[in-house]
């Protein structure tokens, strides 16, 4: 019983404390003169994929055997496999019923689900980022299918390929755009206008801390209760730890959707795939054998099936609420296709 009160508890904390991290980063990236897509992209996503990428590190530096490390492999994949589908899926949903609220109240003139989410402009730069992630993720599963001597080294142009993204994120200048209510007064300083730097410093870094413990700790509480549920280790691995170690970035963009922002919602998850895709895959390729097996290469089809289902709706902007929401139809369709595997 206690398990399943932590769970709750650790929900209820991690969504708390995203409600102030994303209060928090929004005024950093003011501080900082970045975009306001920069903020979703980078800032936002850097933060909360804190969690995952530590997993990974810690896995595949300190395992003592190479079924540790694949721990590390298993984190590196799963992540953006619950990005790319339980992640939009999500927001899709929240974006539904928060239109659905807002037809009821405006009645028959009143916004409908099925206009696309954004500009063609808001719709071309959202789908740059899936064009810069698919390629990626694609040779970090090719990468996992051969062996040859020098793959470790490969490891360092996935840190490069982030730096790239990164690079061009903090540069541009097509996102400024305002988008939604102005910035709410920070929550350590809930009256001053313009919060002292110090304030936006320690807010973001606390809610971080609290964030990644948190994450943590419900990670552990999934893998308690798994085996009580009569799932199998391996079950709750690859299907409800990446789940929960991607609940600050589903948060983030709950709470950012509730607040109108809905670009920054969707640039927080595309921006932590790029983390994703990049840094925890590095330091696989130069810590393990990043050798996969049925399951890994069924995560890593199923991810980017999704991300091309995303490509292909973005790019004739008909990216919908309801189009969104499917994208989370990916990760059923991998569960069931990981039963016959693991059987």
């Amino acid at each position: 019983m206690i398990h399943f009160v932590l769970l709750i508890v650790c929900a209820v904390a991690i969504y708390l404390s995203c409600e102030w991290f994303v209060n928090a980063v929004e005024w950093l990236g003011e501080r900082l003169n970045v975009g306001k897509m920069a903020v979703g992209t980078i800032l936002a996503a850097f933060g909360t994929a804190l969690p995952e990428s530590v997993v990974t590190l810690v896995a595949v530096t300190t395992g003592a055997t190479d079924e540790a490390k694949d721990i590390g492999v298993g984190a590196a994949m799963g992540g953006p496999l619950a990005l790319s589908t339980i992640a939009y899926g999500v927001t899709g949903a929240m974006l539904m019923l928060k239109r659905r609220r807002e037809r009821i109240a405006a009645g028959p003139a009143g916004t409908r689900n099925e206009e696309a989410l954004g500009s063609p402009a808001d719709m071309k730069r959202l789908a740059k980022d899936q064009k810069w992630f698919l390629p990626i993720f694609a040779v970090k599963v090719a990468l996992g299918l051969v062996a040859f001597a020098f793959k470790p080294v490969l490891g360092l142009l996935f840190f490069a390929a982030y730096a790239v993204y990164f690079w061009r994120e903090i540069r541009s200048g097509d996102d400024d755009e305002d988008e939604g209510p102005d910035l709410e007064p920070l929550k350590f300083q809930p009256r001053a206008a313009s919060p002292s730097t110090w304030a936006v410093a320690a807010q973001t870094a606390l809610t971080l801390v609290v964030i990644f413990f948190a994450s943590q700790l419900f990670v552990k509480q999934l893998d308690a209760i798994g085996p009580m549920l009569g799932l199998s280790a391996a079950v709750t691995a690859l299907l409800l730890s990446p789940v929960a170690t991607e609940l600050p970035e589903i948060m983030n963009a709950v709470i950012w959707v509730r607040q109108g922002k809905t670009q920054l919602a969707l640039a927080n998850i595309s921006g932590a795939m790029m983390i994703q895709a990049t840094v925890p895959s590095g330091l696989g390729l130069l810590f393990t054998r990043w050798d996969f097996d049925a399951a890994l290469l069924w995560s890593g089809l199923i991810t980017m099936a999704a991300i091309v289902y995303l490509l292909m709706t973005m790019r004739g902007h008909r990216l919908t609420p309801a189009r969104l929401t499917v994208a989370a139809g990916f990760y059923v369709v991998f569960a069931l296709g990981l039963i016959p595997i693991l059987a």
